[in-house]
């Protein structure tokens, strides 16, 4: 068996062509284009590819972006007066913080990240991780989808693979990724996106016992573990669909938290590392930001 490829870059360019369209649409009807507010903390080279991506991604949807370049010894007192700044801002759609935040190591004035994030008004959190959002999308009722899990229902209903009634294992439980991604699965009713309804889920993780069995009994089996080929061939049972959200550089290569090659020879589908579920995780951000303009430009 040689598993299909799912082509989360071609997805990904579908959606933000459409999200183009939409803000095309927004603005056609006199209001301001949206606007993304992203402050970058430091100079970690990785955060600041991410923030590039992000700011040519809104350019190319027709979203005006705006980065907050912060140095690296920010005090939490002034971080929390600028985003209190954006928040009243009533240009700014939405905002983002971008993780990781430097550590004292690093010349960092020891950041409380959790303190920062619950900072951003509910409104204007793209990222969904005010606890606001959190708790709305534990009810079924969310404002905004969290953007990786979002990318994966994404990738899902694109390309035709059901999950009511399915075992979803999510390997991984980050307040990113698994837990967000194990509430939308399980919801009874669709409301967290298409395909988001009526499946069974596990949340696993690095410490559960007999996690091969755990893996190998998954329909679909999501790996956001953060463990660079984790995720091995004989954890996978013949013909699942297998899901790869981790991203880790080994060397001069990239890989994810599944081993590639030998989950291509038993699964039906999986996700390649690069150009599976990241650039998903992008265009769902547009998405976002164009829902906070709307709802605002209503309010």
């Amino acid at each position: 068996m040689t598993a299909r490829r799912l082509d989360g870059k071609a997805i990904a360019l579908q959606i933000r062509a459409e999200i183009t369209e939409q803000v095309g649409q927004f603005v056609a009807a006199g209001h301001a284009p949206p606007k993304l507010a992203a402050i970058l903390v430091g100079d970690d080279p990785a955060s600041q590819v991410y923030v590039r991506n992000k700011e040519r991604a809104c350019q190319k949807a027709g979203i005006e972006s705006l980065l907050d370049r912060m140095p690296v010894d920010t005090t939490q007192e002034q971080l929390l007066g600028r985003i209190a700044e954006l928040n009243a801002d009533p240009s700014v759609s939405g905002i983002l913080v971008q993780l990781p935040l430097p550590s004292k190591d690093q010349g960092g004035a020891g950041l409380d990240e959790r303190a920062v994030l619950d900072a951003v008004d509910p409104g204007k959190d793209v990222d969904a991780f005010s606890p606001v959002n959190v708790g709305l999308l534990m009810q079924g009722r969310p404002r905004f989808l969290p953007c990786t899990p979002h990318g994966i229902i994404q990738l899902l209903h694109r390309c035709d693979i059901e999950t009511s009634g399915k075992h979803v294992v999510v390997v991984g439980r980050s307040d990113i990724v698994g837990k967000p991604m194990a509430m939308m699965l399980a919801q009874k009713d669709g409301s967290c996106g298409p395909r988001t309804a009526n499946a069974t889920v596990t949340l696993a993780h690095s410490r559960t016992a007999n996690l091969t069995e755990v893996c190998r009994s998954a329909d679909i089996l999501i790996a956001a573990v953060g463990r660079p080929e984790m995720i091995r061939g004989d954890m996978i049972r013949e013909g699942a669909v297998v899901i790869d959200v981790g991203i880790n550089r080994v060397g001069d290569r990239l890989v994810g938290d599944v081993a590639f090659e030998e989950a291509e020879a038993v699964a039906s589908a999986t996700t390649p590392v690069p150009g599976g579920v990241g650039p998903l995780t992008i265009a769902m951000l547009l998405h976002n930001t164009l829902m906070a303009a709307k709802w605002q430009a209503e309010a």
